[in-house]
């Protein structure tokens, strides 16, 4: 399989909400092992599409295909962390574990399977050490690391980030992007919208522009 599969597949693809179209008639394709990121001015549609992908967001017209026995369960979405996140009062390890909710409805208790996931997911964000911490008194990078573990939990091949980096100071930055390089060096797809040019796209292979809907790259 190569870079060139097409893992999701948008056709004359329109997504808004009420009467504003933001996403217009887009043709585009996300490949597998993409490291895809989406810039654009605010308002030109990059999170409304993000949340197509994600199945947030029904199309008011066109379709979102998904591709090579891809299921909904299998992709991880990292939303821009708002005020309520950031103070929620529950350990980082209950944080990560809640991701299993949206996966398993019936599951009463997390089992030894759910919990070696985590763990796993905790590891490869650098934040295993934090696990008994409270998620309410980390700090911004942190807080941040420990959402993408999160998403992680629900990412088996496809993982959708939105802003990731938006309030992070330089290092905690750095180590974001280098945790998101090591996660798409293993082998999983990453569509991620950033407003950062200079640094954000260091490691794309390609970039979707949502003020021109043209793509570069690879």
């Amino acid at each position: 399989m190569n870079e060139t599969t097409p893992l999701i597949k948008c056709r004359q693809l329109t997504l808004g909400y009420g009467s504003k179209d933001l996403v217009r008639d887009l043709d585009y394709e996300v490949n597998v092992g993409d490291y895809l990121c989406i810039i654009g001015q605010n308002g030109s549609g990059k999170t409304t599409f993000l949340r197509g992908l994600a199945g947030l967001l029904s199309p008011k017209s066109g379709n979102i295909e998904l591709c090579e026995g891809l299921k909904r369960s299998e992709i991880g979405f990292l939303p821009q962390m708002n005020v309520v996140q950031k103070d929620f009062p529950a350990s980082v390890e209950e944080i990560v574990l809640s991701a299993f909710q949206g996966k398993f409805r019936l599951l009463p208790l997390y089992g030894r399977a759910q919990r070696d996931r985590a763990m796993e997911c905790m590891a490869l964000t650098r934040t295993e050490s934090l696990r008994k911490s409270c998620f309410r008194e980390l700090s911004g990078g942190q807080k941040q690391r420990v959402l993408l573990a999160r998403a992680l939990c629900a990412a088996d091949r496809l993982l959708l980030l939105d802003e990731p980096v938006t309030g992070l100071d330089p290092e905690s930055t750095e180590t974001m992007y280098h945790v998101i390089k090591d996660l798409h060096q293993q082998g999983m797809t990453i569509v991620m919208v950033t407003h950062d040019v200079e640094d954000g796209l260091d490691d794309a292979t390609r970039v979707l522009n949502f003020d021109q809907i043209s793509v570069k790259g690879k």
